[in-house]
């Protein structure tokens, strides 16, 4: 195709309708934003281009109402290689390596098809962190359900843990980690939060930038479909009774394509012949063949015909708006071309020279010869919308008095409780469906830990992840629910004896047009600033879900926290399993007795109220780098840090994961008891030592409030005075209601 011939208009294709203003608003497009539009192209836009624009401007993809805000979080550290902006993060770990790690959002399309949603949110987020040229290691997974008594819950759970599952399992990576919750709020919008962590060479990271002009651009994967067209727009507005219509915008994939497609392109990536590369994910084929041009400052032509289609018929709006999974767009250099097509068809997958990149800085779409789409593409990014949507701050609630809360009737029975609600309850029938143990380097498996810990093949070093919320603090008061959420994912990792490096966020609130709403949105981001800012730990990849609301419903505010971190010498880690007699419990932190949200005070009270926890960051830096350094020093035989339940649940997590019990004694100052054992006070871990002097010793020079509960032995946990449970009748409890709830027959 000539340049003469890219500034032709482009060509109506048959059938093709006006363009309406009930069409521009089935693409999501404001009136002010359709004009914004109009003037950027200078004439009516065809079918395709306007859906060109209505996907790029998508909350989902453009973030019109959240990036003034995430532009505060602290993103650079001297270990940060690649912050947010590409596919994933990138941080160094040493050794020459790198950890690649990104969590995302599958939320709308997991609520309307369970198990292909969270599937292909699976597989969205494993070609994020490959494209990038990284071997993914482990997968984890933030849940959250509605109430259990909703009439939907059991079947959204049983649909979505298969599809992580189908996944995961099949493409031979295991699932290490995550958290699953339950919740009214989420009663008719679930949360799918996938998360992947990925090793590669420092020196092998590819990127999405687009360079050369003249170079080809290559598709290569699976065929086209129909499938998840208009993806991004639905995963952009609030849900209705008429969701379950929505079915067809929710992609289909397939775990044994998307494991050639791996192989492939890391194989491809071992020679000299990418210049760039970019999964199709949100989207499809419009976001990753503009994203590239527009990060490389270029232009490109796109000859739509050439696309593999797997059905007949399609036209040039479908296949730029699918979201058919399994593919990716590659910018080779002039004359890879066999190369790269002997490496694809080897494997199995479409190949096809597509188009070219040009100087234009336009992006052209062809349609057998014919000009369909031609489109300026720095106004895309320079014009976007972009609000700094009214807000308005959460007050903070009044701090509830311990002793206006009830103590318990009996305290056996009030532990058994806890341990068997929906929040706290054992999840094993979730994780047992994931193969958490493919590929042999999990060192720290699911409930064996704070956080997940995997082997980096080749040596002695280790990635600890996290996945870490607490929704019901971020609904109380957003700005301590934020501070919080990266505070506890710190503390996880911190409790493995690994070091804390970097953060990727999934901030998942309703609708951001709502002032409340969008105070709750700024208020976390606020409280995450402050924590990742003090606490070392930057955010380096990200995704935002706004409209998670359903009939004007909207969810808890929701702001995920995967994190990462490196320890040197895997033998060095510990978990939270508690498997020795002898042992001192010894309790790191100040426990004032706060039980304002805390879980007793909702499963035993059945009250959602107070403030939540307060979280002083100082205190949290200065407590776990001292646990870190008694972890380093073989002093810790188990660490678990303690936040849902309090101090007893801690103690009986750390009993029942390892099969040996506790006597301790409480030393409780002005402390209420039930204070004192359920209060969800921040800053603090439990460790088990056979020297427990020297950890007292260690933490009395350090200023750090440390004190010697009692010894691990026997078969009960026992609080002298007030419990006196066997650990086989807890683990009973806590391992039960989940199974129950799942086999019952409605």
């Amino acid at each position: 195709m000539t340049i003469a011939a890219e500034k032709n208009p482009p060509v109506k294709l048959p059938n093709e309708p006006q363009i309406t203003p009930q069409i521009v608003a089935e693409h999501g497009l404001a009136p002010d934003e359709y004009e914004r539009l109009l003037k950027i192209m200078g004439r009516t836009p065809t079918m395709v281009e306007l859906g060109i624009f209505s996907a790029m401007w998508s909350e989902h993809c453009s973030y019109k109402s959240s990036k003034v805000w995430l532009k505060k979080l602290p993103t650079k550290a001297p270990w940060v290689i690649q912050g947010p902006g590409e596919n994933a993060g990138v941080i160094d770990i040493g050794d020459g390596q790198a950890a690649i790690f990104k969590m995302e959002s599958h939320n709308h399309p997991s609520y309307i098809e369970p198990y292909q949603g969270a599937a292909t949110g699976v597989g969205g987020i494993l070609r994020d962190v490959f494209t990038m040229g990284a071997r993914p290691i482990a997968n984890l997974n933030a849940l959250r359900f509605g109430d259990p008594s909703h009439p939907k819950t059991r079947h959204l759970v049983s649909g979505v843990v298969a599809g992580i599952g189908g996944y995961g399992n099949c493409m031979g990576i295991p699932t290490v980690g995550g958290e699953t919750n339950f919740h009214a709020a989420y009663n008719g919008n679930i949360l799918v939060n996938a998360m992947t962590v990925g090793i590669a060479p420092t020196d092998r990271i590819f990127y999405a930038a687009a360079a050369g002009v003249g170079n080809p651009l290559v598709y290569v994967g699976s065929k086209t479909g129909r499938d998840g067209i208009h993806g991004a727009t639905m995963s952009s507005t609030e849900f209705s009774e008429d969701s379950e219509s929505k079915r067809p915008t929710v992609q289909v994939g397939d775990p044994f394509v998307e494991k050639l497609l791996l192989e492939a392109c890391l194989e491809l990536m071992a020679t000299d012949a990418i210049v760039a590369i970019q999964d199709m994910g949100a989207a499809g084929l419009t976001s990753s063949s503009f994203e590239m041009a527009a990060k490389g400052g270029l232009g490109v032509i796109v000859e739509l015909d050439k696309v593999p289609m797997r059905e007949t018929g399609m036209n040039p709006y479908e296949l730029m708006l699918s979201e058919s999974q399994e593919r990716m767009l590659i910018v080779l250099k002039p004359g890879r071309e066999e190369l790269a097509r002997k490496i694809f068809e080897k494997w199995e997958l479409d190949f096809a020279v597509i188009g070219r990149l040009t100087d234009t800085e336009r992006m052209v779409l062809t349609w057998h010869g014919d000009v369909v789409g031609n489109i300026p593409i720095p106004p895309l990014v320079t014009e976007a919308p972009m609000y700094e949507r009214p807000w308005t701050l959460t007050p903070l609630p009044p701090v509830l008095d311990a002793r206006q809360v009830p103590a318990p009737k009996d305290w056996n029975a009030s532990l058994l409780a806890l341990m068997s609600c929906p929040d706290l309850a054992s999840k094993a029938w979730i994780w047992h469906q994931y193969d958490h143990l493919i590929m042999g380097n999990t060192a720290i498996r699911p409930q064996d830990g704070d956080a997940a810990l995997v082997r980096v093949a080749g040596g002695q070093k280790g990635l600890a992840m996290t996945s870490d919320c607490t929704p019901r603090y971020v609904q109380a008061h957003p700005e301590t629910g934020g501070r919080q959420a990266v505070a506890e994912a710190w503390r996880n990792i911190t409790a493995t004896g690994a070091t804390p490096l970097a953060v990727t966020d999934n901030m998942n609130f309703g609708n951001p047009q709502k002032p409340e709403i969008m105070g709750q949105f700024a208020g976390a981001i606020m409280g995450m600033t402050e924590a990742c800012s003090t606490l070392d730990f930057p955010v380096v990849s990200g995704n935002v879900s706004l409209y998670n609301e359903t009939e004007g419903r909207p969810i808890l505010p929701t702001p995920t926290i995967g994190a990462v971190g490196v320890i040197k010498d895997i033998n060095k880690a510990v978990g939270s399993r508690l498997t020795q007699d002898g042992l001192g419990i010894v309790l790191v932190g100040e426990t004032k007795g706060w039980l304002g949200q805390s879980l007793y005070l909702r499963e035993a009270c059945s009250r959602e109220e107070g403030a939540p926890p307060p979280v002083d960051l100082a205190i949290e830096r200065r407590n776990g780098d001292f646990v870190r350094a008694q972890i380093d020093a073989g002093r810790v035989s188990a660490c678990h840090d303690l936040s849902d339940g309090g101090l007893l649940v801690g103690l009986a997590e750390m009993c029942i994961a390892g099969g040996t019990g506790v006597d301790v004694t409480l030393a409780l100052g002005d402390v209420p008891s039930h204070a004192f054992l359920y209060g969800e006070d921040q800053a603090r871990y439990l460790i088990a030592s056979g020297r427990p002097q020297e950890v007292l010793s260690a933490a009395e020079s350090a200023g750090i409030p440390a004190v010697l509960l009692g010894y691990s032995g026997g078969p009960s946990l026992i609080v002298k005075g007030l419990v006196s449970l066997p650990i086989a009748d807890i683990r009973a409890a806590h391992e039960a209601w989940l199974p129950t709830y799942m086999n019952a027959v409605e």
